[in-house]
């Protein structure tokens, strides 16, 4: 059996690309154990103390605790709101207007600095909704988007006869959505809501807008962080970042195996 060679200049480009896609996390990671007081690469010495510095940097151990609460929910208000706007874009696509589809992926066409500035202006300071409250409903509007359109896909392959037979055989239609429609897009929903998390607590040009006093994310902390040192802390908490978003994957390949998401 004959087997193909592959031109060399093929496989310098992989190896290329590799690097493109690869570099920046190995300098990340390398600046992050820097023994150095200053961001450095090739790292001069190994050393964990600026993991430990995270956490004795109050500022830091309040914006993660915030941004992990203000992803949760704005992505379960996403999901609650997203997975019955797909249902019914799908379920009704003939009797609903053509436009309703287009009006859930508006916060992706809009610039985010102009959603971020647009929100400050109506919900923060026209309508005076607390910090917190301004967060996560700007959060979900960030990331509904991605919820409608992630559930729609998976929804386009369902068999809605499947519904329909269980309704005539006396199932109501709560129960059979909770037991016949979901259980079939729930690679749908898993998927939706790891876009939406990562989306939600990596998110800055929207939080940039809503922080204020006594409330602020881990990104614009971050930020907040490098104006005034040039400390290796930055690149460590991008490391623990990269860490949560591979522990992720890992849990739902492990659990479900990352091939049950491209149903």
């Amino acid at each position: 059996m004959m087997t193909r060679s592959v031109h060399p200049a093929l496989i310098g480009l992989a190896v290329l690309v590799f690097i493109f896609l690869v570099g920046p996390l190995v300098i990340v990671v390398g600046a992050a154990l820097s023994d150095t007081s200053f961001l450095t690469f090739p790292p001069q010495g190994l050393s964990l103390r600026w993991f430990e510095n995270i956490f004795e940097i109050a500022a830091f151990r309040r914006t993660i605790v915030t941004s992990l609460q203000i992803a949760f929910l704005s992505t379960g208000i996403a999901l609650v709101i997203g997975i019955p706007a797909a249902y019914a874009m799908n379920r009704y696509r003939i009797a609903l207007p053509g436009w309703l589809s287009t009006l859930f992926v508006l916060p992706v066409l809009v610039p985010e600095l102009v959603l971020g500035f647009s929100l400050l202006k109506s919900v923060a300071v026209q309508f005076t909704v607390p910090i917190y409250i301004s967060l996560v409903i700007g959060h979900t509007l960030l990331v509904l988007p991605y919820v409608v359109r992630v559930i729609s896909a998976s929804l386009a392959n369902f068999d809605f006869s499947v519904e329909e037979a269980a309704i005539s055989l006396g199932s109501p239609p709560l129960k059979t959505f909770f037991t016949i429609l979901l259980p079939n897009v729930r690679s749908g929903v898993i998927a939706a809501f790891i876009l939406a998390f990562i989306t939600s607590i990596n998110d800055v040009s929207i939080s940039i807008f809503m922080t204020g006093p006594g409330i602020s994310t881990l990104p614009i902390q971050l930020l907040a962080h490098t104006e005034q040192f040039f400390d290796p802390t930055v690149a460590s908490v991008s490391v623990l970042l990269m860490v949560l978003t591979v522990a992720v994957m890992a849990i739902v390949e492990r659990t479900l195996g990352l091939t049950f998401l491209a149903k």
